[in-house]
């Protein structure tokens, strides 16, 4: 072997064993090089987005070629996962991931639509569904004008209209902010499939969809009807929003749907005035649930007042601030995600989900 090439196999070996920071673990055999004597061609392909990572990965690599010049192109090859059951894919999209928790208040609307604009900066398609039929946040979250309706194709396909170049499609497209949906179950889980399979999704890599709180009838809905590939679910530290996060994780476990992993909202309380760090509701909870179910921390967001400001604003954080320490804790909750749900190498279980049965007695 010439001197050159022992010096590229060299290279090649370095990278191979570099550590990636979202999985923790070497990138292994997804580096191509192109080199001569005063350039170095580094292809990086990977099966998730990860593009704000290219200034990080050029400062890596750099000191390991010398006084060469470096090229750097990152390359995503996201592929459609496996989903529970047998259920058809959901044209125009390759992933579609829930995003639950156990009960209301602990900021998933607010995690869902930073987490999606963040899956977008790294180079992602991605789309919002809006499945709280009741409740829809997203138009304002996304600073939709009131009055936004979808445009319609066919007279049976919704165009779901954009916010920062993230499709969105909610039932607040389709009420006025003045009326309430007084609906019974079988009208809600048909409303939220209608709004699914009746949106014309163009090409998306991951669908996220904001789920109401709770284990009711739109989460059976989904287990039953909607191909899913993974789960996170958000929570607080209080014991009482990990009590119900802890319904969540069975709920998706029992549906044969992977829980990708845990997103803790509002860990600490960061005093605007000193600076000073106090976990008011409690510490390392989201740890200790991941550690209990053996899934993934994906990341942990402090109790800020700009995030809720932005949030109403209709600006949210990752958009308006986007140099700011909380949109780059969504930025690698995103890049780990993204990285979480490619690793799901094995098939599911594709035992169809069945519904629950109750019996009754005079015992």
């Amino acid at each position: 072997m010439s001197a050159d090439a022992q010096q590229s196999s060299a290279l090649l070996s370095t990278l191979e064993n570099l550590i990636d920071e979202n999985t923790e673990r070497p990138y292994g055999a997804v580096w191509h090089l192109v080199e001569d004597d005063t350039r170095v061609h580094v292809t990086l392909t990977l099966g998730y987005p990860t593009q704000t990572e290219q200034a990080r990965l050029e400062h890596v690599i750099t000191p390991l070629i010398g006084d060469r010049a470096l090229t750097l192109d990152i390359e995503l090859d996201i592929k459609a996962q496996a989903t529970q059951g047998n259920i058809d894919g959901l044209k125009g999209v390759k992933n579609i991931i829930a995003i639950a928790s156990g009960k209301g208040g602990v900021g998933k609307s607010t995690t869902t639509v930073n987490l999606a604009l963040a899956m977008a900066k790294e180079g992602a398609r991605v789309g919002i569904l809006d499945a709280d039929i009741y409740g829809p946040s997203q138009g304002m979250m996304l600073g939709f004008a009131e009055g936004t309706r979808p445009q319609v194709r066919d007279d049976k396909f919704f165009i779901p209209p954009k916010a920062y170049g993230v499709q969105v499609m909610s039932m607040a497209f389709l009420t006025t902010k003045d009326t309430p949906v007084a609906w019974r179950g079988p009208m809600v889980t048909g409303a939220m499939m209608q709004i699914l399979t009746q949106t014309d999704w163009d090409d998306l890599d991951y669908l996220f969809i904001d789920m109401p709180p709770g284990t009711g009838d739109i989460q059976l809905t989904l287990a039953q009807k909607v191909p899913v590939a993974g789960s996170v679910i958000v929570t607080t530290p209080q014991d009482i929003a990990l009590l119900d996060a802890r319904r969540g994780i069975e709920m998706f476990n029992k549906v044969n749907i992977p829980v990708l992993g845990v997103v803790e909202n509002m860990s600490t309380h960061i005093c605007s005035n000193c600076g000073h760090h106090e976990a008011i509701f409690g510490d390392a909870g989201g740890a200790s649930l991941a550690a209990e179910y053996d899934v993934t921390v994906l990341g942990q967001l402090p109790l800020s007042l700009s995030i809720r400001e932005q949030s109403d604003a209709g600006k949210p954080v990752v958009e308006n601030a986007p140099e700011s320490e909380v949109a780059g804790i969504y930025q690698s909750i995103a890049r780990k995600l993204g990285a979480t749900l490619a690793a799901q190498q094995d098939p599911l279980n594709s035992k169809a989900f069945a519904m629950p049965t109750i019996g009754m007695s005079d015992d």
